[in-house]
């Protein structure tokens, strides 16, 4: 899926199934677990496969259940 120069450094992506991701969708966040996402070996540049960010925007939208919700505490700095 995931193997090709990294646009930003020119290190190699390669592919790596991570626990959880959060990624951004319309002002909220949608964490994905389990989730084959690329990473950059040189300078650690995150890729996301379009299969992928269907997957979040389903999710975010409501169009897929969700197995479960998180509540994540927010604090002023």
């Amino acid at each position: 899926m995931y193997d090709f120069t990294c646009e930003h450094c020119g290190g190699q992506v390669q592919t790596r199934r991570v626990q959880r991701e959060a990624l951004r969708h319309k002002g909220s966040f949608v964490i994905l677990e389990d989730v084959p996402i690329g990473v950059c070996d040189k300078c650690g540049a995150r890729y996301f496969d379009a299969s992928v960010l269907r997957r979040v925007a389903e999710v975010g939208r409501g169009t897929t259940p969700s197995d479960r919700t998180l509540e994540v505490p927010v604090g002023r700095y």
